[in-house]
């Protein structure tokens, strides 16, 4: 069937089949998002002015004192943030902010400068600086650039930041009604809303040319429910790189609200946790924070060049029972750790990590690719471009196994089921942890019976993922909330996990303990 024409009239319309009509509403919408993704892709060019000649010309100032490398990092930024309390809007800001930085490495020093100033001057004021911090014999000349190939994760026709404000102010609104109504012990209730656009523009010595426009959007609930002498916390939310039409979906601000005050109406009538080492369960999706933390970062290459992490100089080594397959997945369409580039200007890709018990690599940036001598698997990543890149994880999450979630919740005699995570620390040089959980229950006999509270786990990530006995068919992500932290840097990432059964975890709980069992 030829390709039909991308302009018609109602009568045309009117005669077409239903298939056909589809097909022309596909081509028309291929078109906006190739006609949108062109003029993005051309931003810096067009609204600054920036060419190619300049480009060369502010890396060859970058390179002028010697240096291995060089890059620069353009990046513009446009930003909404607004929040709900006590039933009134507290907060709305919109901001604009745009920059560069200069990075030059010579063999393991770097330097790096930036300007919140995009004149001409001003970037080769950075370059320059950049060139002095880390001036060194050695020289690379800038020999023009090949463009990476375009790709588009997240197609938009309009980005959520350019929607109107009014339209946001009432989604936290509705989350805040919602989350009332759910319940009269609802006391407290906060909603809050923020999303950006990152236009990008990487160059860099070697060759690089990568543009991207990266669209991001999060809703959060928080309630605080009170009975006589009794409160409870719970919270939700979700997002990623969506438009503001995502929350009009099925995760309306409606569900964030109502499963924030379903957490904290919960907590109310929980029990004390008991302690001790027992068996526990990690129910799917956000529980996989747990997998981020004591395992993630423990495989960024830096941590391994440095020989700081725990799982430095095991390549090749089983790190994990054979359940355990782990991956990083920077190609997950509209996902909140996804990229089309990092920024390094490198595609992401799918890493193995784990392979079946077995650890497989590392991820990686430019730096550590080239003084590993590995290969660079696109984690490159920075906050701003105030910031130095560096290995970053961006959708983490353990593959699916082959046990069914009932089956694994009947085979644990005692134990925690854990289906929430707050907050958590690890050290990396050893992977010990400690998460608290904020939603859990108590598994009796092969059933889930009670929810607790005050329950932490402890452990260390080489360890516990050796203790893995069985791993659920019920891979889940988590809503697209994450932000990671790592030497002062937020990026936003993705976590995810199956249902998965530790064999034996140390609970820190808050029960007394007698002769006869746990006091409440």
């Amino acid at each position: 069937m030829p390709a039909l024409p991308v302009a018609w009239d109602n009568t045309q319309f009117a005669q077409l089949s239903l298939p056909s009509l589809r097909r022309h509403l596909y081509l028309q919408v291929k078109l906006l998002e190739k006609q949108s993704s062109s003029e993005k892709q051309r931003f810096f060019f067009d609204h600054y002015g920036v060419t190619e000649n300049d480009l060369e010309r502010y890396l060859a100032a970058a390179l002028s004192a010697g240096g291995d490398y060089a890059d620069l990092y353009f990046e513009y930024l446009s930003s909404t943030s607004l929040s709900m309390d006590e039933s009134m809007v507290k907060s709305a800001s919109q901001g604009i902010s745009a920059g560069c930085g200069v990075r030059v490495v010579s063999g393991e020093r770097t330097g790096y400068a930036y300007t919140d100033d995009l004149s001409a001057s001003r970037i080769l004021h950075a370059a320059r600086t950049a060139a002095l911090i880390a001036s060194a014999p050695a020289k690379t000349p800038v020999a023009g650039f090949q463009k990476t190939a375009a790709r588009s994760l997240y197609p938009l026709t309009l980005p959520s930041v350019d929607a109107e404000i009014s339209a946001k102010v009432d989604l936290v609104m509705r989350a805040d009604k919602a989350a009332r109504a759910y319940d009269p012990s609802i006391q407290e209730v906060r909603a809050s809303y923020s999303d950006e656009l990152r236009n990008i523009l990487v160059v860099a010595s070697d060759g690089t040319l990568a543009e991207d426009s990266q669209p991001l959007a999060r809703m959060n609930v928080s309630c605080i429910a009170k009975t006589q002498g009794n409160s409870a916390r719970g919270g939700s939310g979700g997002g990623g790189r969506v438009a503001l039409d995502f929350f009009f979906g099925e995760k309306t601000p409606e569900f964030f609200a109502k499963e924030a005050a379903r957490q904290a109406i919960l907590q109310l009538d929980a029990r004390e946790a008991p302690a001790g080492e027992m068996e526990v369960v990690l129910g799917p999706g956000w529980p996989g924070v747990l997998l981020h933390e004591a395992v993630g970062h423990g495989l960024e290459a830096d941590f391994n060049r440095k020989k700081t992490s725990a799982f430095a100089g095991l390549i090749g080594k089983r790190v994990a029972s054979e359940g355990c397959t782990v991956v990083d997945n920077g190609t997950m369409p509209w996902r909140r750790g996804s990229l089309n580039v990092d920024d390094e200007g490198a595609p992401t890709q799918e890493t193995v990590l784990i392979e079946k018990g077995i650890l497989k690599g590392y991820l990686s940036d430019k730096l550590s690719s080239r003084l590993m001598g590995i290969a660079d698997t696109g984690n490159g990543r920075r906050e701003s471009y105030e910031h130095i890149p560096m290995p970053r994880m961006t959708n983490t999450y353990m593959l699916a196994g082959q046990d069914n979630p009932e089956d694994i919740i009947r085979s644990v005699k005692r134990g925690i089921y854990a289906v929430n995570f707050g907050g958590g620390q690890v050290d990396i040089t050893n992977g010990k942890f400690v998460f608290g959980a904020s939603e859990a229950y108590m598994i009796e006999s092969g059933q889930i019976t009670a929810p607790i509270k005050g329950a932490t786990l402890i452990g260390n990530g080489p360890d516990v993922l050796t203790r893995v006995s069985m791993v659920g068919n019920d891979l889940k992500l988590d809503e697209g909330v994450g932000t990671c932290g790592k030497d002062g840097q937020a990026v936003p990432v993705g976590v995810g996990i199956p249902t998965i059964k530790v064999d034996r975890l140390t609970v820190g709980g808050t029960a007394r303990k007698d002769t006869g069992g746990y006091m409440q």
